[in-house]
């Protein structure tokens, strides 16, 4: 089914598995050496006992956190309720969206089965920058997975994920929106602590775009 081959695909938004061509520059070298690093916890035989999952999964998260912007992403995100929102709520729902994305993040990560990417052209326009790739099965078929990143002093920080031309945030603020429009911020607040949202990768409503980046 397509929302698993979904899974699949988030199971690789932190995971570069392709080296970078010749003439890759800043954006790409720094996602490489993130991936570099999460391989290696994957690969630690030290940590792949269940005992051990907490560590890893702590290690993830600070690599996760550290590549990705997430109070971007969150601002971006909740697009014209940012600043209609108290400094307080700002926050808990960047606590709250911050770990929505991260859990589900982790859990894609852990169970990657060895799908390949490719990457193709990386546009970058001063403190802005965009990495393209394709994501391939073992069965050989095809998804793009395009990374978009900005310059935060020496480091590009990720604040979107395109897949198959569905961005990640522009998905989950048409869904943001659409609840807030009908509901008190508190009311929203509470949804996303029960986990009435999923990250991408479950199947609900409209096809390719809940398939691909909907939540719930």
């Amino acid at each position: 089914m397509r929302a698993h081959k979904t899974e699949n695909i988030f199971a690789l938004v932190l995971l570069f598995l392709i080296p970078y061509p010749a003439g890759a520059g800043i954006p790409a070298d720094q996602l490489r050496q993130t991936t570099d690093k999460v391989l290696l916890i994957l690969q630690d035989p030290r940590l792949k006992s269940p005992d051990k999952k907490t560590e890893r999964r702590d290690q993830l998260r600070q690599l996760i956190s550290a590549r990705f912007d997430f109070h971007e992403m969150a601002k971006r995100s909740l697009g014209r309720h940012w600043q209609r929102i108290s400094t307080e709520d700002q926050n808990q729902f960047l606590q709250l969206f911050t770990d929505l994305l991260e859990r589900s993040y982790t859990d894609k990560i852990e169970a990657f089965n060895g799908e390949k990417i490719v990457f193709g052209r990386e546009n970058q326009d001063h403190d802005h920058a965009e990495v393209d790739t394709r994501i391939v099965t073992k069965k050989g078929e095809t998804f793009s997975v395009n990374y978009k990143l900005f310059a935060a002093k020496r480091e590009w920080k990720v604040y979107d994920v395109v897949i198959e031309d569905i961005s990640l945030v522009n998905n989950y603020r048409s869904q943001f929106d659409r609840i807030l429009t009908n509901s008190s911020f508190q009311e929203f607040l509470r949804k996303l602590r029960e986990k009435q949202f999923d990250a991408p990768g479950k199947q609900s409503g409209s096809a390719k775009v809940n398939e691909i980046a909907s939540g719930g």
